[in-house]
């Protein structure tokens, strides 16, 4: 996982999550796995803040295969872009409340008034593109429910029925979509220099989307969705979750 993305021409900033020490004094390698107080290894971005610990032990890569559970991803990623992960996380509960639970069908209707509400609530990211965006994005989930995604490595792990639910043929809608883009090997990182941000899939599903009327889904913003959802598994090797997904090894 990247600290932050900047999909769709935002800015970046430097983040620090992966790269200060531990501030308890455990030295990591260079930006390889810490081991935490709990004898379990955890990438740096992951070793000490607690909301992100616990997000990585509990969420992180773990597959996720339903619309709302994937419509949720995408647009908290888009809303990542620019910024630290950690800010969206803290600020997710509210988002949730304010998405209507990130119903698609809710928030493809949001009109000009759910826009300026959101724009004036301080518990989220108030930035009017993103939020436009989730709107967007929520329409094109909605109208894509009726079409099948054939995958892109009909061979990779996990890339029958038991993400496609329907026999062999292929998924429909969101979830559909996203898991045909599921690369045929994963990436097997030693350290974070070592993680993409983007691949070949990522840049195939970012069309994707686009394609569909999606907005702010650049190939970073999508790579991140294949990790946070467990299409494809970056953790370093040496991590205690290093296929936790179930899929790769």
């Amino acid at each position: 996982m990247s600290a932050h993305h900047a999909d769709d021409g935002l800015p970046a900033p430097v983040s620090t999550l992966a790269e200060d020490p531990p501030a308890d004094g455990r030295q990591a390698p260079p930006s390889g796995v810490v081991v935490g107080e709990d004898g379990r290894a955890r990438p740096p971005w992951a070793a000490r803040d607690p909301l992100l610990r616990e997000y990585y032990d509990t969420e992180w890569g773990l597959p996720v295969t339903d619309e709302r559970g994937l419509f949720e991803r995408l647009v908290l990623e888009a809303f990542q872009s620019g910024l630290s992960w950690r800010t969206v996380l803290a600020k997710r509960p509210r988002f949730r409340e304010v998405f209507a639970g990130f119903d698609p069908d809710a928030v493809a209707a949001f009109g000009d008034a759910e826009v300026e509400a959101l724009l004036a609530d301080p518990g989220i990211i108030r930035n009017r593109r993103k939020i436009e965006a989730a709107v967007a994005n929520a329409q094109a989930v909605v109208g894509m429910r009726g079409e099948r995604f054939a995958p892109l490595h009909p061979g990779a792990p996990g890339a029958g029925p038991a993400w496609h639910g329907d026999g062999d043929r292929p998924a429909r809608g969101l979830p559909g979509l996203v898991w045909a883009h599921q690369p045929a090997a994963t990436p097997r990182p030693e350290t974070v220099a070592q993680v993409p941000s983007t691949s070949d899939e990522s840049r195939a599903l970012a069309r994707a989307l686009k394609a569909h009327g999606c907005r702010f889904v650049g190939p970073t913003t999508c790579f991140a969705l294949l990790e946070a959802a467990g299409i494809v598994d970056t953790h370093l090797l040496g991590s205690w979750r290093r296929g936790a997904s179930g899929i790769w090894e």
